[in-house]
């Protein structure tokens, strides 16, 4: 049986601020944002039960900004929670997460919490946020990391001349330089999701986005070099697509994960 996270004792320590890591806050804006236009009024009534008035797009980023929270929880237990380790060639199913867990078994896990009827609401708020900012993490390519190089981070690069590193501009410096709010962003991603692909994308089943994030991961990494490779226009110009339609798909999948959440449980058949 999944431990019971000390949830209470998390949510109620001092919050302090702390620079948001995976999409940042405008890439988890985004998809939040997008993810609520497309729930069902049922999965938003029951959001509303336990978040009140605070929307997707705000709860997206709660989970990175409680990284300099002092409880220990969010120090000693919750940052594995952000990805999975998939090393190249492999796949998740035949991996499995490590002893101190990962966004997989920490989606499980606060699922579990969100549909257990003896969970406090502050208990279940802790799991949705964090279950609507996992589903965000899993879609961008390098949290699905192959254990090597720490998802990117361990990559330098300069960004169009400027120090940073491989992770840091799929998080944040790529979709930022667009210098689009994250209601425009969501604007403008959302009108360019067709019917077909919203029905193709709807799937609530994480080993298929981290899958697909392997996939894309292994194809995104600069030619190896002497020096530290310079990025720019030409790298925006062969990925931006990529990590928009990443945006795009982490959205609709939110939308169909928390639908399947909140959906009713039928009752057994006589």
């Amino acid at each position: 049986m999944m431990k019971r996270i000390p949830l209470l004792a998390a949510a109620a320590a001092v919050c302090l601020p702390t620079p948001a890591v995976a999409w940042g806050q405008l890439g988890h804006r985004v998809i939040g944002e997008l993810a609520e236009e497309r729930i069902s009024g049922r999965t938003r009534a029951e959001i509303e039960l336990i978040l009140g008035e605070e929307g997707l797009a705000e709860a997206s980023t709660w989970a990175d900004e409680q990284r300099s929270n002092p409880a220990a929880f969010w120090q000693e237990e919750a940052g594995p929670y952000h990805y999975v380790t998939v090393p190249q060639g492999q796949i998740y199913e035949n991996i499995g997460p490590p002893e101190e867990g990962d966004a997989l078994s920490a989606l499980a896990l606060f699922t579990e919490t969100v549909r257990d009827p003896s969970a406090t609401r502050e208990e279940r708020g802790l799991a949705l946020r964090f279950i609507v900012h996992i589903v965000g993490d899993v879609h961008q390519p390098l949290h699905a990391g192959s254990g090597e190089d720490r998802g990117g981070n361990d990559v330098e690069v300069l960004w169009f001349g400027e120090e940073s590193n491989l992770h840091s501009v799929w998080d944040s410096r790529m979709i930022e330089g667009q210098d689009l709010s994250y209601t425009e962003y969501t604007a403008w991603l959302g009108r360019q999701i067709e019917p077909a692909e919203t029905i193709a994308w709807w799937d609530a089943e994480p080993q298929v986005w981290i899958g697909e994030s392997t996939q894309i991961r292994d194809t995104i990494y600069p030619p190896s070099a002497d020096q530290v490779p310079n990025l720019g226009y030409v790298y925006q110009f062969q990925h931006l697509a990529t990590a928009e339609l990443r945006l795009q798909q982490g959205g609709v999948r939110l939308a169909a994960y928390l639908d399947w959440l909140f959906a009713p449980v039928e009752a057994p058949q006589n």
